[in-house]
């Protein structure tokens, strides 16, 4: 899976779980403070990536992930150890 796809992934997530406007959405776009996602949401989108990639991300690899490009690091780096 390439990281075109995983940011394809996560951004249709954002959009259609949170009804998130994915236009005003960059690799810098802060998870918790510029989309206003709380630890609920945090375990929904974690799910969302596992039924969609395979790649199951623990609560503790979400821990240092703040943005939309630590999420997809987070993603790729879950699918290298594979």
């Amino acid at each position: 899976m390439t990281e075109q796809e995983i940011r394809q992934i996560l951004l249709d997530a954002l959009e259609n779980l949170f009804e998130i406007d994915v236009s005003q959405v960059s690799g810098s776009t802060h998870l918790y403070e510029d989309l206003e996602i709380d630890s609920i949401d945090a375990i929904d989108l974690i799910d969302h990536i596992k039924r969609q990639t395979g790649h199951k991300l623990q609560a503790e690899d979400f821990r240092a992930v703040r943005t939309i490009d630590d999420v997809v690091a987070a993603v790729l780096n879950k699918a290298e150890q594979v």
